[in-house]
């Protein structure tokens, strides 16, 4: 991986540290790298705006010690007409990997990814909008 570095106000970095914190972020760069990689599907998925979309999201978490797993079903549940599908998995490493199916539209898909991310526990989530209006 490469290393970058760029400047940002003491102001910035005190949010940013304070986001990492509550959300339990490791460190500022896996955030960052987030961060970035969300600003960039979100430029990208204007053009998926009005049309019909299969979602999927992937989720990792650590299981000891989280509650991670409960609140992933309460969304399901919450989003039980956008959610398709749903399989939970272990890895060898001790962690969980969840995969959520979504259909439906951009505004859904997103409210459901943004509640994913903003869960307060060391998660990675991975998300890939595909539209099927016209296949």
């Amino acid at each position: 991986m490469v290393t970058v570095s760029f400047s940002m106000s003491d102001e910035l970095i005190d949010r940013l540290d304070g986001f990492a914190a509550e959300h339990g972020y490791p460190g500022r760069s896996i955030m960052i790298r987030e961060a970035i990689r969300s600003f960039i599907e979100q430029i990208e998925e204007v053009s998926l705006e009005d049309r019909a979309l299969v979602g999927i999201v992937t989720v990792t978490f650590s299981y000891e010690g989280t509650n991670v797993e409960e609140r992933l079903i309460d969304l399901r549940h919450e989003h039980d007409d956008l959610v398709v599908a749903n399989v939970h998995n272990h890895t060898r490493n001790r962690q969980c990997i969840e995969l959520f199916v979504l259909e439906g539209e951009l505004e859904d898909l997103s409210t459901f990814i943004e509640a994913v991310r903003s869960m307060k526990a060391p998660i990675a989530v991975n998300h890939s909008l595909t539209p099927v209006d016209e296949l």
